[in-house]
């Protein structure tokens, strides 16, 4: 099969970061195509990945002016405190903190942020059901399952051949497709990165008592231990754990998982009931050296794969996505080529440093806090009880978890483009 269509953008992956773009985009006058090798229904299923995302406060107010917020809310539960600890010392199950243990409460900064929690636990399957409805309701083209297979561009538009032999001209091409991106390796942009030894085991628990809306964060030698809270007396567990035994646990009986997750975890999860099934990830870091060639941008884990540590790999990729969907929008309305290079290179100016600034971060937080040595452990127990002192301090650092400092894009604003 072999024919001809043009569109203003064709957006490579329909998972959270492209369909969101597509949306923002779409709601600006472009007129765009979805491309994804999975039926759409399959993204919606509980068990296409299991994982929960912490979406930040600014996030939320995306999706609120997308008009997705809405269906999302009966779904999100609250984080109103954070409470984080080091892996040795008693602290995340404790009431009252100790000097090394670090507290965040979203009352603190409630005059700048209207009352907003720290941010929202969703669970993935419901964020994707959200954009679908959306994606549909706005009557945005979806082509699934199809994958592309070839990217090339020209002076006046791209040309995308998929795998069942359609061609599609774009003016642009957005790489949304996750680490392996075929539109990046198609644009030659080379990426950085590297395997960390360890995956993220994931699993949904039901608890034996109400978690109050508190995330703990319970850092082990081997990586961070979290219990995040979801809907209905629920919470998302996502623990660090050697590569070696992320690859036992995989294959572990249902028996044989609750035991080891009690033999490690037991202080903090009493009465807890794994429901649904277990997932393990892999875990790495992947940084494209570029944000754009030429027709090109990418975004998402296409452009910056990052540890899950912090919970920001996804708003990371919004954030892409409501900057690019705001350059491209606001050169459409000037009559500007979006995909010129001097449109695109206005998005990778405004994303760059965050990108490499985030990436590097959170690169360095695992560093320091996934080793057992004495002199480590005294100096980030220190940080960890000077920022619990210094209000300020631990202000800032919930402003920048929501999502809210810098050159915000407008729909993180909550405004529309």
């Amino acid at each position: 099969m072999s024919s001809t269509d043009r569109y203003d953008v064709l957006i490579a992956g329909a998972g959270m970061a492209g369909a969101t773009f597509a949306l923002a985009a779409a709601q600006g006058g472009l007129r765009v195509v979805l491309v994804d090798p999975q039926p759409f229904d399959a993204q919606l299923a509980p068990t296409f990945d299991g994982r929960s995302t912490a979406i930040a406060f600014s996030t939320f107010r995306m999706f609120d002016a997308l008009g997705v917020g809405e269906g999302l809310r009966p779904h999100a539960c609250r984080m109103d405190h954070i409470l984080v600890t080091d892996g040795r010392r008693p602290g995340a199950a404790s009431r009252a903190p100790s000097s090394a243990f670090l507290r965040f409460d979203a009352d603190e900064i409630a005059e700048r942020t209207g009352g907003e929690p720290l941010g929202y636990m969703v669970e993935n399957r419901r964020i994707r059901s959200a954009l679908a409805e959306a994606v549909t309701a706005a009557g945005i083209e979806v082509l699934a399952p199809a994958s592309v297979v070839s990217v090339e561009t020209g002076p006046a538009r791209a040309r995308v051949t998929l795998k069942d032999g359609r061609v599609i001209e774009p003016t642009l091409v957005v790489g949304a497709e996750g680490r392996g991106s075929t539109v990046r390796s198609a644009a030659r942009i080379d990426t950085v990165g590297w395997d960390y030894g360890q995956s993220g085991v994931v699993a949904t628990v039901a608890m034996g008592k109400d978690h109050g809306n508190v995330a703990h964060e319970y850092f082990l030698p081997d990586g961070p231990f979290a219990i995040l809270p979801l809907t209905e007396q629920r919470a998302s567990l996502v623990w660090t754990e050697t590569t070696r035994r992320g690859e036992a646990l995989r294959t572990a009986s249902d028996a044989a998982f609750h035991a080891h997750l009690m033999r490690r975890f037991g202080e903090y999860l009493d009465d807890v009931t794994v429901v649904g099934p277990r997932f393990v990830y892999p875990l790495s870091l992947q940084l494209a050296e570029q944000l754009v060639a030429p027709r090109t941008a990418l975004i998402g884990d296409a452009a910056h794969a990052v540890h899950p540590v912090a919970g920001q790999g996804l708003n990371m990729g919004l954030k892409d996505a409501a900057a690019l969907s705001e350059v491209l929008i606001e050169a459409l309305r000037l009559g500007e080529d979006i995909g010129s290079e001097i449109v695109l290179d206005r998005y990778a100016r405004w994303r760059r440093f965050d990108n490499v600034a985030l990436t590097a971060g959170f690169d360095g937080f695992v560093r320091l806090f996934s080793n057992d040595l004495p002199p480590v452990r005294l100096a980030r127990d220190l940080g960890i009880a000077a920022v619990n002192r210094i209000p300020a301090l631990r202000r800032a650092f919930m402003h920048e978890a929501g999502g809210a400092t810098g050159d915000l894009p407008k729909l993180l604003r909550g405004e529309t483009v």
